[in-house]
């Protein structure tokens, strides 16, 4: 019988998009959204319409730094925190024993409802068409991304191309000594692209992480764990009317012990990751059980989140265990955890190794170097998590859009939101290992707070032509005006000795001698505007009219105020060097004044100006001088 082939032939049933966007995750789905909220016509492609935005690892949304963006992602339109907010089952807002800077709200969701509100959400978009396939490969047309290739032989024509292939290129499932391609338990792995863009001139590499195994909380002894409550007054992520929390589920904390340590340890020969079998890099801030215990070989315990998949499952996710051991293994592990003595376990956890291809790559805007209307968001850029992942495909989506009608990129500077320091650190440093998000990747953290996002962000969306922000830039604009309206009273308001000194006094702070400011009063270290509405009915009165959300920000402005202003000085010196423009054609072997490290990062990177440059690895800060000497500065 002869064989059969497929070839490709564009196909009329589609039209011509103006994006196509690979991957339905959650850098895809932002993607989506991003490109089609400023007016693009858009085709999401997705092997499987069924896993649409579906919650790969942890069923939870932000945390500390990923909370931030995800409140980023929501004031520049994106939809994480809309979904997130109507689908939670236990909201915390961490780190609130330090400053504001550091807050960070992180919410534990409903793995089931979340992919459903995203599918009707993306569904309800009238620029946004759907097609179930693989896509086996872009096409390129006089070095520029022209459309895609499918498994089936389809030519589908577009203008630009995001592709957000998630950990299912040529993905690789490890469960010990087994192997099996996969993109994720239970799907199949992406092949054809990777082998492509390699030959188009691209580099690529391994990268790999891993998941926990799941159990039957019916299995459980909750009384042995320590119980972890939400807030009691839970917030939300999205700055828009989503609905509030009424109620939640608790999640529980156990711990490992040397007895679970012993017996993780008897499949260290089995396991791919001490064997050499697993070539990728894994994530260093959060690595699997078995190398915890290696890492880590004084420690007696190790802490586990147990946490619940949703309202209405038993399944329940074990964070903090994630392993690749053989499956009997692991077994037996768990059931030497208190509150997990008799454990039934739904499935093992795996680790999975994927491509991804070095971020430094792409230019500001998330586009390719080599191929023009082509990008690239979320793990392929070597990123991990979904917050990191959202927020490249919703910026990925916004400037796939712009490219197509020839307009400026949208860039967000370091010193505008945790995106643009997520982006700025791919494109100029690249990562050799998963890369997350922390605080202290951002050196202007006082002023990226997870309270001022959307003053920060929403104006700057809204004035690039993002459809539907009318009322959101409304909302700011009241937002704005009632926090001055509050500094303006605390400021103005006297506060009396009888009144404030019982507070000061259980404060331990020195008391009042005569009449002050109110401002005086919370400027004192350990001095909340809470207290002082507990104690002063005068305040009270005159702040009543007030939300809690404009309070709390106006209270973070005044207690701060020194150290944003110091903030904004530093910021305002280093935007002089981004206004200085680096041009793609500047040859930088012919100063051999640089160092040679510094002449071939420039060379490779290409920055757009000299504050990118700054920090470039490898630039030092004579090199720096140069390129100034050189511009004539």
């Amino acid at each position: 019988m002869a064989k059969a082939y497929f070839l490709p032939y564009f196909c009329t049933m589609f039209p011509e998009y103006d994006v196509i966007v690979v991957g339905a995750g959650h850098a895809g789905c932002e993607a989506a959204v991003g490109a089609a909220n400023m007016g693009s016509k858009v085709l999401l492609a997705t092997m499987n319409m069924n896993t649409i935005a579906q919650m790969s690892c942890n069923p939870a949304m932000g945390g500390v730094a990923k909370g931030q963006i995800v409140r980023e992602i929501d004031a520049l339109g994106g939809y994480s925190g809309i979904v997130t907010d109507h689908t939670m089952i236990q909201f915390r807002m961490l780190n609130k024993s330090k400053g504001p800077a550091m807050w960070s709200p992180r919410a534990q969701s409903d793995r089931m409802l979340f992919a459903a509100k995203w599918r009707e959400m993306l569904e309800a978009h009238p620029n946004i068409d759907f097609w179930q396939e693989m896509i086996t490969g872009i096409l390129v047309k006089d070095g520029r991304c022209v459309g895609v290739q499918t498994g089936i032989g389809l030519e589908i024509k577009s203008k630009s191309v995001v592709l957000t292939n998630g950990t299912f290129l040529n993905g690789l499932i490890h469960i010990g000594e087994k192997q099996f391609g996969g993109g994720r338990a239970g799907e199949r792995a992406a092949t054809g692209i990777t082998g492509q863009l390699v030959a188009l001139g691209f580099e690529a590499g391994r990268m790999k992480t891993g998941t926990p195994p799941r159990v039957d909380g019916r299995s459980l002894d909750w009384d042995k764990m320590e119980v972890q409550d939400g807030d009691e007054n839970p917030s939300k992520f999205s700055y828009t009317d989503t609905p509030k929390l009424q109620s939640q589920r608790p999640c529980h904390i156990s711990y490992t012990n040397p007895e679970v340590h012993e017996l993780l340890k008897t499949g260290f020969d089995k396991s791919p990751m001490f064997n050499g079998r697993i070539r990728g890099l894994g994530p260093r801030y959060c690595p699997s059980i078995e190398d915890k215990i290696d890492r880590f070989a004084d420690r007696e315990r190790h802490q586990l989140f147990v946490e619940p998949e949703g309202w209405n499952t038993v399944e329940i996710y074990v964070n903090g265990f994630s392993s690749s051991l053989p499956e009997d293994v692991q077994y037996k592990a768990l059931r030497k955890i208190v509150g997990f003595e008799n454990a039934k376990m739904f499935r093992p956890g795996y680790a999975i190794e994927y491509d991804f291809f070095p971020p430094t790559q792409l230019k500001i805007n998330l586009e390719t170097k080599l191929v023009d209307n082509l990008f690239f968001a979320g793990q392929i850029n070597g990123t991990t998590g979904y917050e990191e992942a959202g927020s490249q495909g919703l910026m990925a989506g916004i400037n796939a859009h712009l490219k197509v009608n020839e307009k400026d990129p949208f860039v967000l500077k370091r010193s505008e939101a945790y995106i643009g320091v997520l982006i700025d650190d791919l494109i100029n440093k690249g990562t050799k290992e998963p890369y997350r998000m922390f605080t202290s990747r951002a050196e202007y953290r006082i002023l990226l707070r997870q309270d001022n996002a959307d003053l920060r962000l929403t104006p700057l969306v809204h004035k690039l032509g993002m459809h539907g922000l009318e009322e959101r830039l409304e909302q700011v604009r009241i937002k704005e005006e009632n926090v001055l309206k509050i500094q303006k009273i605390i400021n103005k308001q006297s506060v009396l000795p009888e009144v404030y000194n019982p507070l000061l006094e259980s404060k331990k702070s020195a008391v009042l001698t005569q009449k002050v400011k109110a401002f005086s009063i919370l400027s004192r270290p350990h001095m909340g505007l809470e207290d002082m509405l507990s104690v002063d009915t005068e305040l009270h009165a005159a702040l009543s009219a007030f939300d809690k959300e404009s309070l709390e920000l106006a209270e973070t402005t005044l207690k701060y105020a020194g150290y944003i202003q110091k903030e904004k000085e530093t910021v305002e010196k280093m935007n002089r060097l981004e206004e200085l423009v680096l041009h793609d054609d500047f040859d930088y072997h012919a100063l051999q004044s640089l160092s040679s490290e510094a002449r071939e990062k420039l060379t490779h990177i290409k920055p757009r100006t000299i504050g990118q440059a700054s920090r470039i690895s490898g630039v030092s800060p004579s090199d720096i001088s140069v390129l100034l000497v050189t511009l004539g500065r």
